[in-house]
């Protein structure tokens, strides 16, 4: 914060870089806008303060070269708050211009932001008020990483949290000193190594408007929770701070980074670049569109007034412009390079391949700019390959490196597990790595993010409790929120105590995530699945930070047993390379091998029923990788009988069972040391089971039982 509220002096200033920068003499400050005619320096001694201490007009003969309004302001200290106003032609039609010189606006490259005068009801009712607009923070750089950095971690090795950082913590369960915010995970970074996890993916966290909620949604007292509605790209969100107003913005998310690598754990943001919290020529101008409207967003061109939607979001953001290309990529090489982040999920990431027009492009430069980065290189960039308009581009996203959720594979073991029959050539080639998606074009299975749950649609326990949405509360008529979401509900809509219906759902819910971990890819676990969180058959609780929406930290003593069973999982398969693999199964030894890499089979060995319209059954042998792995036999059936398998030979070894999904605890999920060798004979495996089995030497004095 200011010391004094000057008059401060000012220097020309320079164009680069884009932002307020602090150097030997003071704070350069840079905007771009290329149409405007006009701009002001507003400077704010806080983040409430009623009005700047100084108002700063820029000289057009000496504070703006090319596209760039600059000056330095002489002396100025750091934790300093400002807007700009931008003065020029306003035509929305004609041109896209929307400049007006009373709004202040936030500066695109703020670090920090605050949003404390920021009422956007107000300003839809009222129209706009002095200082009215979210402010940004000039920052000093003086953070101590202790050595830290990004994190390398091969691709096959990931395994993907999914969690929400506010609600992560905010349950009164959590017991943590700050809940909801970064320094709340913090305390919660012991939970995260424990479970198992390599990465986790955070939801959105650069600054975003909560108040962009539709009005029947904010006039019930409902925030936008997730925070898909972006409007400070470099800011983390001050509503994840502690104490935002001192600017503490950087300082708080990098000390949550330098935690979660001490741990081992990598980090990757959920960023929002498809569209922008501005929305349509109905929405307010904060920033972009008030910089300059025509570059920032996909407008009609036949009316430039009319903004085109591929997001459902009210706006698209022109990625491909070069300018915005520009601006994104300088965006996450900042977070990379300054933060520390060890990749990104891009939401709605078929939005970021449309023209300014709208049309899907063949080579978008800002993907390929994104994927050939020198400072990306190491990073993990994954795509949401598809958008709100129907560009839907799993297995086609343009790119090579590029890893995609992948929609196919979630769909394919929902229905499978809920006992659709015929499906498995599919299922088997979900398992394998998605084959037919991804193995052309040199891509591998790594460039599968498996999941069969995430933050949109059903929990995992709501995925086995209802058959249909139940959104009332999110106060939208239980219109949002997809249909169709391949549930079965075990017999009973929603809760009940029906105790045989209950175990069939734990049941389930072991399965789908079994599946999940045995497969080729990698595997996304959702926050909650691992203890069952439930949202009430909500399957859309964007606008609920609530309990609805918040992780319930009880749920590790309710359901303990699930959350062993979970940690068993993961160590499952980080105990087996041949569960991991960077190339597709062939059905070939590799090389200096005796065994086929994979080996399909049905009740029988070799026979698997690829072409029975009825089959709801699998088997396959996975052969070791490594000398010290062991083989796998995995066994799945989803028909209402048990069913006898015939179990495949082994020479010198016999098949010990790891994991039964019908089975009760603590026999569901059995390590290494407890398991008991099986005798030659057929394996029994449960109505809705799924049996894993691995193969090594008996010991000495070792009792082989019935399989």
């Amino acid at each position: 914060m200011p010391e004094s509220h000057g008059p401060y002096r000012t220097l020309p200033g320079r164009r680069y870089p884009p932002g307020a920068t602090l150097e030997e003499h003071g704070i350069n400050f840079s905007v771009y806008s290329r149409h405007a005619v006009g701009a002001e320096l507003l400077l704010y001694a806080a983040a409430d303060s009623a009005e700047p201490f100084q108002v700063i007009r820029l000289d057009p003969e000496v504070n703006h070269s090319f596209f760039s309004w600059h000056l330095l302001v002489v002396d100025l200290p750091p934790g300093t708050h400002y807007t700009w106003r931008m003065d020029g032609p306003n035509d929305p039609r004609g041109h896209g211009w929307r400049f007006d010189p009373s709004i202040e606006l936030l500066d695109p490259w703020a670090r920090a932001v605050n949003p404390c005068a920021w009422d956007r009801a107000r300003r839809a009712a009222d129209g706009v008020r002095p200082h009215d607009s979210p402010r940004a923070v000039v920052l000093a750089d003086d953070y101590d990483w202790c050595g830290d950095t990004t994190l390398r971690v091969s691709s096959e090795q990931m395994i993907i949290y999914e969690l929400h950082v506010g609600g992560f913590t905010r349950h009164p369960s959590a017991a943590v000193r700050h809940p909801g915010t970064f320094a709340g995970l913090i305390e919660k970074v012991p939970y995260l190594k424990g479970l198992g996890i390599s990465h986790v993916e955070l939801m959105p966290l650069m600054a975003f408007d909560e108040q962009d909620v539709p009005p029947g949604v904010g006039a019930a007292g409902l925030r936008n929770f997730w925070g898909y509605s972006s409007y400070g790209f470099f800011s983390p969100h001050p509503g994840y701070c502690v104490t935002p107003e001192l600017g503490s913005h950087r300082r708080e998310f990098r000390d949550l980074v330098r935690a979660l690598h001490k741990a081992g754990i990598g980090v990757i943001l959920d960023v929002v670049f498809n569209h922008t919290c501005e929305g349509n020529g109905r929405g307010p101008t904060l920033s972009f569109k008030g910089f300059g409207n025509e570059t920032f967003y996909c407008l009609d061109q036949l009316d430039k007034s009319m903004y085109l939607d591929y997001t459902g979001c009210g706006n698209t953001v022109n990625a491909n412009h070069p300018f915005v290309a520009r601006y994104i990529l300088d965006c996450l090489e900042y977070w990379v390079r300054e933060m520390h982040v060890d990749g990104f999920r891009f939401d709605l990431a078929s939005a970021m391949a449309r023209d300014g027009h709208g049309q899907p492009m063949e080579h978008p430069p800002v993907l390929w700019g994104i994927e050939l980065s020198d400072t990306l290189a190491a990073a993990k960039i994954i795509a949401e390959a598809w958008d709100a308009a129907g560009l839907y581009q799993v297995g086609s996203f343009p790119g090579y490196r590029w890893m995609e959720w992948n929609g196919r594979y979630r769909d394919s073991i929902r229905r499978f597990v809920r006992g659709d029959p015929g499906l498995i050539p599919e299922l088997a080639t979900r398992l394998a790595g998605s084959s037919d998606l991804y193995g052309g074009d040199l891509r591998q299975p790594i460039n599968s993010i498996n999941f069969v749950t995430c933050h949109d649609g059903f929990t995992l326990w709501d995925l086995v409790s209802y058959n249909g949405k139940h959104n009332l509360a999110n106060h939208e008529g239980n219109r949002d929120g997809t249909d169709d979401n391949l549930s079965w509900n075990c017999g009973v809509e929603g809760d009940t105590t029906d105790t045989q219906v209950l175990a069939l759902r734990r049941r389930q819910a072991k399965n789908l995530l079994a599946l999940l971990f045995l497969s080729q890819g990698i595997p996304m676990l959702l926050a909650g699945d691992e203890v069952l969180r439930a949202q009430s058959g909500n399957n859309n609780v964007w606008c609920q930070n609530n309990a609805l929406g918040w992780f319930d930290w009880s749920l590790l003593e309710t359901n303990r047993e699930h959350l062993r069973f979970v940690r068993g999982l993961i160590a499952l398969r980080k105990r087996h390379p041949s569960l991991r693999r960077r190339r597709f199964l062939a059905g070939q030894p590799r090389p200096g091998a005796d065994l086929p890499d994979v080996t399909w089979h049905g009740t029988r060995v070799g026979e698997a029923p690829w072409a029975d319209p009825a089959a709801q059954v699998l088997a396959l042998t996975l052969a070791p990788v490594a000398r010290t792995e062991e083989p796998l036999y995995i066994a799945m059936n989803m028909a209402v009988t048990a069913a006898p398998f015939e179990l495949p030979a082994l020479t010198g070894q016999v098949w010990h069972c790891a994991l039964d999904t019908g089975a009760a605890a603590p026999l569901d999920l059995i390590g290494p040391a407890d398991q008991h060798p099986l005798a030659p004979g057929a394996l029994w495996v449960g109505a809705r089971s799924v049996v894993v089995l691995e193969g090594r030497p008996v010991a000495g004095g070792a009792t082989l039982i019935a399989p």
